[in-house]
């Protein structure tokens, strides 16, 4: 290829342009988030029908370009080196249909896109690997970093010291104390990750991550979806459900928003695809956020007039359990782009959603499960319409919530009445009864 693929960081509110290689997190003129910018006209001297193809040979074909994302580097990270890339094979997951929730909605399509099925079971791979890729090349490139850092709710985390230990760089995760699951804890406890358990929620966390990457001198640098490097690698995943659907759309795409990052990203990628004239035009993106932490909800029933951050609660859905997210702008801009709404699910909703969906044979995240709950109430409101076609983002895998799954089978989860439990059912080894009980429930 010879046409100047080239990317740059741009403030997305006084515009300022930056190179790449800036270590910046926001814009040292305005303090405004900053976004990743690529050169349009050159990526518009090909063809939509040869980026198609191009995309197409590369799907999980040869390492790196295997990876969902590295697949894509053009329009990822252009000028980074085929040997800085750290992959760990994200991406390229599963679009699943769900024909029968589909027909009990009238919807014409229904798919769950799985992220979750992915090296550390979480949508977090995707732009973990393009900025540990970048800090790898980073450092090739001379600049003074010692570690990477990230506060999390338990994704961020195990993604950040996955990628980063197979690239050798060392890690510090800042956590809130007791308020992730054990599945997300040992992630990075495993992968040698340096992990400071904190006695504050996810916002405390944050706050103390900003204030030692933006120390020069530590030569820490920030992994948090404020970064947009972050962005570069998720963007993909909507870009690869509409490869999978044959570079069809769908009518709507809803995805859990905690951060924001996801959503920004997300619509991020459909603005390439309808720049580069793969799409006509955006999909609707619905974001869906726990009632117990719900500012961008709020902000959106306000018509976005104005924004105010919300000591988030404990909820079922702890990776987005959020009430001040960094990437509110880029989110607020996403959804101006598609056209897109917001919904909430409460704790009662969301833990029956996931349990009603898996007896469909999924085995939903309660993030996902949230997602699941807007699309309902979306569909309900006549927001979504018959025979529309939707795509569920599931941002993670249903095994890292293990806790949440026993205990709404015992019906042991606060502010639910677990409507679909289904315990194990104790008998001798007795065939009679056996036979007994199984007439009874199937009813024979």
């Amino acid at each position: 290829m010879q046409a100047n693929f080239k990317a740059q960081l741009e403030c997305m509110d006084c515009k300022q342009e930056y190179d790449i290689n800036e270590i910046i997190f926001r814009c040292p003129r305005c303090n405004g988030l900053l976004d990743v910018r690529h050169n349009l006209n050159a990526l518009k001297t090909y063809t939509s029908e040869y980026w198609k193809h191009l995309f197409d040979n590369r799907f999980r074909m040869e390492y790196p370009f295997s990876s969902g994302v590295w697949g894509k580097k053009e329009w990822v990270l252009p000028e980074l080196k085929n040997h800085n890339i750290v992959s760990l094979g994200e991406g390229a997951t599963p679009l699943v249909p769900l024909p029968q929730y589909a027909k009990e909605l009238k919807l014409n399509e229904l798919w769950i896109k799985q992220c979750g099925i992915s090296h550390t079971g979480s949508f977090k791979d995707l732009g973990m690997t393009v900025l540990v890729s970048h800090v790898k090349q980073l450092i090739e490139l001379g600049k003074p970093i010692k570690a990477i850092s990230c506060a999390s709710t338990g994704d961020t985390s195990a993604a950040l010291a996955a990628y980063a230990s197979f690239a050798n760089i060392p890690v510090i995760i800042f956590l809130p104390q007791n308020k992730i699951s054990l599945a997300q804890l040992i992630q990075p406890i495993s992968n040698g990750a340096i992990v400071l358990s904190l006695e504050t929620d996810f916002d405390g966390c944050m706050e103390i991550v900003q204030e030692v990457t933006l120390d020069k001198e530590s030569g820490i640098y920030l992994a948090n979806s404020m970064n947009p490097l972050r962005i570069e690698g998720q963007k993909t995943v909507g870009i690869e459900v509409i490869q999978q659907l044959r570079w069809n759309k769908p009518d709507w795409f809803i995805i859990p928003g905690g951060n924001l990052g996801n959503v920004s990203a997300l619509v991020e990628g459909f603005v390439l695809l309808k720049e580069t004239g793969i799409i006509n035009s955006i999909p609707k993106v619905a974001v869906a956020q726990s009632s117990k932490a719900n500012p961008l909800y709020r902000s959106y029933l306000n018509k976005f007039q104005t924004f105010e951050p919300v000591k988030a609660q404990t909820t079922l859905a702890s990776a987005i359990q959020i009430g001040n997210p960094v990437s509110y702008k880029r989110a607020k801009r996403a959804l101006e782009i598609s056209n897109g709404v917001v919904e909430e699910a409460s704790e009662d909703e969301l833990a029956n959603m996931a349990a009603y969906i898996d007896k469909m044979g999924m085995f939903l995240d309660p993030h996902t499960a949230v997602a699941m709950v807007a699309l309902k109430k979306l569909k309900d409101k006549n927001i979504i319409k018959n025979n529309e076609s939707v795509v569920i983002i599931s941002t993670a895998h249903g095994l890292k919530f293990t806790e949440f799954k026993v205990n709404y089978h015992k019906n042991q989860l606060n502010e639910v009445q677990a409507k679909f439990k289904n315990e194990p059912i104790l008998l001798p080894p007795d065939i009679k009864k056996v036979k007994e009980v199984i007439k009874q429930k199937l009813q024979l």
